[in-house]
């Protein structure tokens, strides 16, 4: 798949996304927009699951939120490191996607994978604008690609969002995709170890920070995400 996208969404893990991102991405597909997610592990180190049930998982997980194109770029899990070539990979990406928005971890979360990826996608973002850094896909030479702005979602930790997306018809869809990856949460008959968010109060977790995020602006679900440069806009109406 070459085309262009209108956001592109990158992910340390699969299910991060649909933690964090799923109901943002589902309106904008509603509105017409195009979407690709890029996982860059295929959450190998996890405690519960294979690799196999994982990309089962994000399959069913894609379908839901109506996802055509998603890929896996299959860095170490738990490992992966900020370099030259894990750059590239991420420069491959966002020229092959071209998109106007990049969505990311953020930097500082409870995974330490979570706050390298944002990291990485944040250098890569600058580097994918630059026509010296050259990169190849399917064997022809990628033209320069800067995304106009990269947006990180806010997943675990709690942040300070510096905007907040209405997503209150789309939280049930959202749910129904976390519930998609069967192996990493609440299964009462499960002989897996138990994680931090396979026990059976972390969709309390999850519905108590859509909350949070939305009361403040009037609605009953929202995602939060940070940017770090001033967000503009036409004028004082364009604001909630």
């Amino acid at each position: 798949m070459n085309s262009k996208v209108d956001i592109l969404a990158f992910a340390a893990h699969p299910d991060d996304i649909e933690l964090s991102a799923a109901g943002t991405l589902m309106k904008h597909i509603a509105q017409g927009k195009t979407v690709a997610i890029v996982d860059l592990t295929q959450g190998e180190m996890g405690s519960r699951g294979t690799i196999q049930t994982r990309y089962e998982e994000a399959a069913a997980a894609s379908e839901i939120m109506g996802i055509k194109f998603r890929e896996n770029l299959q860095l170490a899990d738990g490992f992966f490191e900020i370099n030259e070539a894990n750059k590239r990979k991420i420069v491959e990406q966002i020229r092959r996607f071209q998109p106007s928005i990049v969505l990311a971890n953020a930097k500082h979360d409870r995974h330490p994978d979570h706050g390298r990826a944002g990291q990485l996608v944040s250098e890569a973002c600058f580097l994918s604008g630059l026509i010296k850094v050259e990169t190849e896909w399917n064997g022809e030479k990628q033209t320069k690609h800067r995304p106009k702005a990269v947006y990180q979602y806010i997943q675990d930790y709690y942040i300070d969002p510096d905007f907040v997306v209405d997503i209150t018809d789309f939280y049930d869809r959202k749910v129904e995709a976390i519930k998609a990856y069967k192996t990493q949460f609440f299964d009462p008959n499960s002989k897996e170890p138990q994680t931090p968010i396979s026990g059976e109060d972390f969709f309390e977790f999850i519905n108590s920070r859509m909350l949070q995020f939305g009361r403040p602006i009037g609605v009953k679900y929202a995602e939060g995400f940070t940017v770090e440069r001033f967000i503009g806009v036409d004028d004082l109406f364009d604001l909630r």
